[in-house]
């Protein structure tokens, strides 16, 4: 009985190299102080000397942060964006191609966005007098987006809300801190997108992934906050007012690197095809390495799904749990990449401060793994397509000879595998004028229309890709083992699947209807529709 395997252990034959690294990190950027009414007060009372809080007291606040922030780009000659429709990293890459420095502000955004803001409220006593009361509120509000270039971290983002108590949002990604490290660390490597496509030293790359952790992205945030304008001054600062980093999303991506780029997405479609059900209840612990909950009273929330989305031609593979989201997918046609995303790291009973980091460090890459070996596969993609092209393409000998391949649908290829299929048969082998003799009919031809010289060049053919074998000490040949494997399989399917799939589908006047004709009908019929509702030329 044949049990089909995991991803991980076909993925094992055809790895060249792998890398784990935190990539794309969203973190919020809060003065814990100032999160509740009595911290606010306190600001305003306590430390500033106010006689009472309110919104009054943070609009000068408010107009002096904007106007710092347009004196900044005044100072540097920096572009001010509105942000429309377009996507806001579309827009950060024109800049980004634009620039020639080691570090520094490429452009500032503005886009209005929702916030929890504070707000007063006019409150009544018993007495009947009135008072200030501060409550929190959405509203929508501007913000401003610094895209920035750092000599450690690559471009990142930093945004600030303009309304009290200022909070912010720092975008940053690691695989782009690694990048960098590894260049000051003289590792030579070739980049794919936001991973590497090769790598001089992989053990010393991962090492550097691996050393990543709170007190780089601490020590980046501090850095710029003194660089970029801020609603609060240095006094602020001594008093307490501080901000702080939590985690609001972390991406943690394991990048596979294989030997046969072009069969990754091969291998891919088929895991696809082979895992649909793998987003059920009982999957999902295994990956996530969590009690699922069926009861009616304590039921583990979210949705427990599979989804395989197609943006343009490549597909990605989606699993969730509660909310968090595993996706894999075939990145640039060269490497399996596999990324969990962590949006709330309540859900595995972690906080949300940056020093959980190593915690959800764990889990994520662990739940990377997990995935590929909770995934099955039937069988082995890669190995097939190699075998395929092995066939099929030309070989170039040591000594520089061109020995074309067996193509497949071609004629004379096809005569020579079926009559392969029945030298097989013949214990002592067979002779290139035995072989002659069963191939010339095949072709509806003479024995006497080929040459021996064209046999020749047929059994050279046959022999280089492994398909028969010289008996030792004779002019005999026999076929090989693979040779009747790879012969059964082209003559049946080029013989029994195509002509007959094309027959049926192409033939004016079938003798009977068959299942594959009426498919074909109706997928040309919907595929007319399709063009008649769209107004095009049929």
């Amino acid at each position: 009985m044949t049990v089909a395997r995991s991803a991980s252990d076909v993925l094992s034959d055809h790895t060249v190299f792998e890398v784990e690294c935190i990539d794309r990190m969203f973190l919020n950027v809060w003065l814990p102080r100032l999160a509740y009414g009595a911290g606010v007060q306190g600001f305003f009372v306590g430390h500033r000397g106010h006689h009472y809080a309110s919104t009054a007291l943070m609009d000068p606040m408010t107009k002096a942060f904007v106007a710092g922030i347009h004196g900044f780009l005044a100072a540097r000659g920096l572009e001010l964006v509105s942000f429309g429709k377009e996507r806001k990293d579309d827009v950060a890459q024109q800049f980004l191609a634009r620039f020639t420095g080691s570090e520094g502000v490429l452009f500032v955004g503005r886009a209005q966005e929702k916030a929890l803001v504070w707000r007063t409220l006019r409150r009544y006593s018993r007495d009947g007098s009135s008072y200030a009361w501060l409550v929190r509120s959405s509203a929508f509000v501007n913000y401003f987006y610094f895209y920035c270039v750092d000599k450690d971290f690559g471009p990142f983002f930093l945004k600030f809300c303009t309304y009290f108590p200022y909070t912010a949002k720092l975008c940053i990604n690691g695989n782009e801190w690694a990048k960098r490290q590894a260049a000051k660390a003289g590792i030579g490597f070739t980049a794919l997108d936001n991973g590497f496509a090769a790598v001089d030293d992989v053990a010393a790359l991962q090492a550097i992934c691996d050393s990543l952790g709170p007190a780089q992205i601490e020590a980046l945030l501090r850095k710029w906050l003194r660089i970029l304008p801020t609603p609060f001054t240095d006094e602020d600062e001594a008093a307490g007012y501080r901000y702080e980093l939590s985690i609001l999303q972390a991406e943690f991506s394991l990048t596979q690197m294989l030997d046969a780029p072009v069969s990754g997405r091969i291998f891919f479609e088929q895991v696809i095809r082979d895992n649909l059900d793998i987003g059920r209840p009982d999957h999902v612990s295994l990956i996530f390495h969590r009690r699922i909950l069926n009861g009616r009273k304590h039921k583990t929330p979210g949705r427990f799904r599979t989804r395989v989305i197609t943006e343009g031609v490549t597909p990605s593979l989606h699993v969730d749990y509660k909310n968090a989201k595993i996706k894999q997918y075939h990145k640039q046609g060269r490497a399996l990449r596999t990324e969990t995303t962590i949006n709330n790291p309540n859900d595995f009973g972690v906080t949300k401060r940056l020093t959980s980091l190593p915690d959800l460090r764990q889990l994520g890459f662990s739940a990377n793994r997990r995935l590929l070996g909770v995934q099955t596969i039937s069988h082995d993609p890669i190995r097939g397509a190699k075998a395929f092209t092995d066939l099929t393409t030309p070989v170039v000998t040591n000594s520089a000879t061109r020995i074309s391949g067996l193509r497949f649908g071609d004629n004379r290829v096809h005569a020579l595998l079926r009559a392969l299929l029945i030298h097989r048969l013949l214990p002592h082998g067979f002779t290139n004028r035995e072989l002659r003799t069963l191939t010339a009919p095949l072709l509806g031809k003479r024995f006497e229309d080929i040459t021996a010289g064209q046999m020749t060049y047929d059994l050279r053919r046959l022999r280089v890709h492994g398909l028969i074998e010289r008996i030792p000490r004779s002019q005999r040949y026999r076929v090989t083992d693979t040779g009747l494997q790879h012969a059964l399989l082209f003559t049946h399917v080029h013989d029994h699947l195509l002509r007959t799939g094309l027959a049926q589908i192409s033939d004016p006047s079938p003798p009977r209807p068959s299942a594959f004709r009426r498919a074909a009908r109706a997928y040309q019929a919907a595929f007319d529709n399709l063009t008649h509702q769209a107004g095009l030329a049929a």
